[in-house]
């Protein structure tokens, strides 16, 4: 099925909390979407709470059917009074499924439901029957994890907890206490699906397109619709639909639909999103027999023969071998039926396709009963769960009688995951085999979130993974006991394959991470309390201890400058690994290539946009053959360069220490380029020199994030530029005279991509900070915090600058005519310079090229002189210490990942309003629940302000798990609001990740349980956080 041809919808709202405030004040584009779903001609109209999802579209498989439209026209008296008792029974929901699970992704959003039990005021309060009881849709309820609360028509709130979904069909039920609600009466409606009927006038009365209340009207057109199809995902089946005329749209998920006498006589689920005004709803057979068995404390039992049925007309029944004689009995015995049951869909290896059943088959009887309806068949099998029903099908024309196993169908529905490595997987569901006609049989074990070290290429679910480190994984159960036996920071070879693509099996090797996430864990569904239990599987082995391997590199032998070439010896490719994503960096995962500047110390200088910050595990692969683990030594706060170490002792290969040239490199100059193209292969050339010039990498407006600055760059002419992210330009003897590097820019606001620059970068400037390096020192580099951009002469004439000073640049700088103004100075500037302010000397030396402003690197003040508003001025500025600029404390609090704005905030920002900064949130969180943004400031927790990290986990600790608290929050465009959120420790723990050097990873974890500091470490949640802006998903590449 093409999702961008597809014209039905599943019920769902749009973004949670754009009504409440100015849209600006969130600091984010539209949600993040694959790229593939950009396009302006595919309807959105299915993302929970505004977020894409692989069910969002349908195929629709009656344009053609009769429908019966209402008319516009006001309630009648009896309408009215009938939908004034219904709306009192109608609720809100506003959930969040808090982890991936199966076909749905970890999300936030709103639906809607109705009251359908509510015990007697005789029952005793400590019986489980003083329990209320909340319809409404399975695709609300989720297969996973599930928080959330209903608010009544009266406005009072009360939690909610699963206690029932459907395997197959779209339905579930929540519990809540009905002492909670204090100020109405509660009552029910009443399940009546006897009464739907074609002709029947209908009201869908819910929570239309996020709004507390609407009332749809409508007709019943058609009650044997197929059910539709929603694409990849969750889809309803083995079931007929009801059509009709009406139109809702987002939030009505789960809305009643009811009669002029207040029946509830369906529930809402589907449409279409063409703009038609159609409606699809789910007959209320099967949810009343739950919602008896539920309330009567009995299991509800359901059977399967692992076959999808589909309503076909005579016509078709007859084409695919119905003979007369059946059909002539089945009109004389049901003369207002039009169709018969066929099979679409007979499971590889499960108990139809063992029996006999084929794709095709004709449905004729059931246990010698005659049988057309899917209502019937459901009976049959939901009480023959353990034993045997005997089918007659036409294949053909002839009579084929068939015997299958009737399996239980919640058997084969997951209801535990286990999240071992950044990950999460399960066993292989019904749900997902039926789609995609795969045997539930040893399938594999399927991944529903890759993320962390399982981080596949192309996407975040779907994956069933077939072997880790060659031992086989057909199930859940398998996998466990394979993933045990792996030391951490091992480096596995993993086979796995997409549902979408069976026929491929694909092979990465991957990076074991049981450092970052150290246990393995179970959660198991328990349908008494509603939540989901978790229990430590197993501990980390240790990792192996490394020994030292033996590699030569590739020689480039039909290469013209040999000299040049041999460079290859210094090059290493750079793989870094993000466990969590802080400082807005976009991406969990980044591969690039490395220069070694020192191979005898094992010294790398590599981009900035690879190795973006210190929380994050890097593997060095030396000559495509050795792989060994590095760190951060140092990070350029300015320059986009990082200094990583690795141990040269487990490297017997030669590697060369790059030579690097004293002088800076020259417009005009002849040089070879040598790079790395986007297939991680070498490629040269000769070229030269086109400019030299100072460049402004454009900030991120949606999400700050690190960029270069006062920047000299390199530019050549060679289209290999373009289409290489790393390497160098090398003389004909092979001395190195300038890096060629990735630069990290802007979010382009059209397509959510981020932008990426490749330039150069002259060594010279490099040289300092090698040298105190080499030296076992790491440089704690002073900077003016300011951004800076050139002014020509005819600018600087026109701002003031004498004319004595303008011949004094042309005069010691006969290639750069030029000053520098400052045309951004960080928040929190206290050093007297200001926007606009032109730069003519530091410590009177004349600044003409931003190699000059070095001098501030290792000096506490400045003399500044500059020209403003037309006068000169003698400032004494300080300068900054950038080890201040890095960050080194990060708390995870309901899902927010919460640290000091970091250096790019500050750059364009000009307030810093607390540091408490919103870098990132993870789907499905209070966070995101309750529309904390990436980009926010927190300054105080009910009423209590927190200006620091400190501060804040004083008081959050203070408040009780469950319950709800109040922040003060002030948005990047200084939009000031108070949110309210309810504190889940259940499933997002507060954790704390602290810099510290006595660790092998560098940073210490401490989790808080219950206000206190817990003894051991917390595991953060599977699947990577949303940094902000509609960006790209992180690409999974081989370690």
């Amino acid at each position: 099925m093409d999702p961008q041809t597809s014209t039905t919808k599943r019920k769902q709202p749009s973004s949670s909390h754009t009504s409440d405030r100015p849209s600006k004040q969130l600091r984010r584009p539209s949600q993040p979407q694959d790229e593939e779903d950009m396009s302006t001609s595919k309807p959105h109209t299915n993302g929970l709470n505004g977020h894409a999802s692989p069910m969002d579209m349908a195929d629709e498989d009656d344009d053609d059917a009769a429908s019966i439209v209402a008319t516009a026209a006001a309630e009648t008296a009896e309408w009215r009074t009938t939908l004034s008792r219904v709306v009192s029974r109608v609720v809100s929901i506003h959930f969040c499924q808090t982890h991936a699970f199966d076909t749905d992704p970890a999300l936030s959003s709103e639906a809607t439901g109705f009251v359908v039990h509510i015990p007697s005021s005789s029952t005793s309060h400590n019986s489980p029957a003083d329990t209320a009881y909340i319809l409404t849709n399975r695709h609300v309820v989720g297969p996973g994890p599930f928080t959330g609360y209903a608010i009544f028509d009266n406005h009072e709130e009360c939690d909610v907890f699963p206690v029932y979904r459907d395997p197959v069909h779209d339905f579930g039920l929540l519990r809540f206490d009905p002492r909670k609600i204090k100020h109405m009466a509660l009552s029910p409606l009443q399940l009546r699906p006897d009464l739907a009927k074609v002709g029947v006038e209908i009201r869908v009365v819910g929570n239309d397109a996020g709004e507390k209340l609407s009332i749809l009207s409508g007709v019943i057109s058609r009650l044997d619709r197929n059910a539709p199809e929603y694409g990849e995902g969750y889809s309803d089946f083995n079931t007929n639909y009801i059509q009709a005329a009406a139109a809702a749209s987002g939030g009505s998920s789960g809305s009643p639909v009811v009669n002029i006498d207040g029946f509830a006589v369906a529930l809402q689920a589907g449409g279409r999103s063409d703009g038609a005004a159609t409606d699809y709803f789910l007959p209320l057979d099967r949810p009343l027999r739950a919602l008896e068995c539920v309330v009567a404390g009995r299991e509800v039992s359901r059977g399967t023969i692992q076959t999808q049925w589909v309503l076909k007309a005579f016509d078709e029944c007859r084409r695919l071998g119905l003979d007369a004689g059946w059909e002539s009995k089945v009109r004389a015995e049901f003369p207002k039926e039009t169709g018969m049951l066929v099979a679409e869909v007979v499971l590889p290896g499960g108990p139809g396709r063992e029996g006999g059943l084929e794709e095709g088959d004709v449905l004729v009887l059931v246990n010698g009963e005659l049988l057309t309806q899917f209502v019937r068949l459901d009976d049959v099998l939901d009480s023959s769960v353990g034993g045997k029903v005997r089918l007659l099908v036409q294949r053909g024309g002839e009579d084929v009688e068939v015997e299958c196993e009737v399996g239980d169908l919640h058997g084969i529905t997951p209801d535990r995951f286990v999240s071992v490595a950044g990950a999460a997987f399960h066993d292989l569901s019904y749900q997902q085999a039926r789609l995609y006609a795969v045997t539930l049989k040893d399938a594999g074990v399927y991944c529903c979130e890759a993320s962390g070290s399982f981080r596949f290429e192309g996407s975040s679910s779907g994956w069933l993974v077939q072997s880790v480190d060659n031992n086989p994984t057909p199930d859940l159960k398998t996998f466990v006991e394979v993933m045990k036996g792996i030391p951490d920071r091992a480096r596995v070879v993993v086979t796995y394959k997409h549902l979408r693509d069976m026929h491929t099996l694909n092979t990465s090797i991957l990076l074991v991470d049981r450092h970052w996430h150290k246990t393995m864990r179970l959660a198991v569904r328990n349908d008494i309390t509603g939540l989901w239990d978790f229990s430590d599987l197993s501990g980390p082995l240790p990792p192996e201890v490394p020994v030292s391997r033996k590699a030569n590199f590739v020689q480039m032998a039909g290469a013209k400058f040999p000299k040049a070439v041999d460079v290859i010896r210094s090059f290493v490719r750079i793989s870094a690994s993000m466990p969590l994503k802080i400082d807005g960096f976009p991406k969990t995962r980044k591969i690039g290539f490395g220069l070694v500047i020192d191979a005898g110390q094992g010294l790398v200088v590599v981009s900035r946009a690879i190795v973006p910050y210190d929380m994050c595990d890097i593997s060095v692969t030396i000559a495509d053959s050795i792989i060994v683990d590095g760190k951060v030594v140092f990070m350029h706060p300015l320059q986009n360069y990082a200094i990583i170490k690795y141990d040269p002792a487990l490297v017997d290969a030669p590697v060369v220490s790059a030579r690097l040239a004293t002088e800076g490199i020259k417009q005009g100059e002849e040089t070879i380029f040598f790079g790395f193209n986007a297939n991680l292969r070498p490629v040269v050339a000769k070229t030269a020199v086109t400019d030299i010039t100072t460049v402004a990498i454009p900030a991120s407006a949606s999400t700050p994030r690190y960029r270069a600055v006062n920047l000299d760059a390199v530019t050549v002419d060679t289209s290999l530029s373009g289409q290489c992210g790393s390497g160098v330009l090398v003389t004909e003897d092979g001395v190195v005279q300038a890096l060629w590097l990735t630069y990290l820019g802007e979010r382009s606001g059209h397509s959510g991509k981020d932008v990426e620059y490749h330039l150069g970068f002259a060594t010279p400037a490099l040289l300092p900070v090698l040298e105190a390096v080499r030296r076992g020192e790491v440089p704690d580099l002073r900077i003016l915090n300011l951004e800076t951009q050139t002014v020509q002469m005819s600018q600087c004439r026109i701002m003031g600058v004498g004319e004595g000073w303008i011949e004094r640049v042309e005069r010691e700088d006969p290639e750069r005519h030029q000053l520098f103004m400052v045309r951004k100075v960080d928040a929190g500037n206290t050093g007297g310079l200001m926007e606009g302010d032109v730069v003519l000397t530091l410590d009177g030396k004349l600044i003409t090229r931003v190699r000059d402003l070095d001098v501030m690197y290792g000096v506490d003040e400045l003399r500044v002189l500059v020209v403003r508003g037309r006068k000169e001025v003698e400032l004494v500025v300080p300068t900054v210490r950038t080890s201040e600029l890095e960050t080194g404390r990060i708390v995870v609090f309901c899902g927010a990942v919460l640290h000091r704005p970091h250096h790019a905030v500050r750059q364009q920002i000009s307030k810093v309003h607390s540091d408490i900064y919103v870098s990132a949130r993870m789907g499905g969180s209070p966070a995101y629940m309750y529309g904390l943004a990436p980009t926010n400031f927190i300054l105080a927790v009910n009423a209590v302000p927190t200006t620091d990290l400190e501060s804040f986990l004083r008081e959050t600790n203070k408040i009780p798990d469950n319950t709800y608290f109040r922040l003060k929050v002030m948005t990047f465009d200084n939009v000031p609001w108070v949110a309210t959120m309810k504190k889940n420790e259940h499933y997002f723990p507060t954790m704390e990740f602290i810099k510290d050097g006595g660790e092998r990873e560098g940073w210490r974890r401490v989790m808080y349980e219950g206000g206190e500091m817990k003894k051991g470490e917390g595991e953060p949640a599977p699947g990577a956080a949303d940094e902000g802006g509609a960006g790209e998903g992180d690409q999974g590449l081989e370690v």
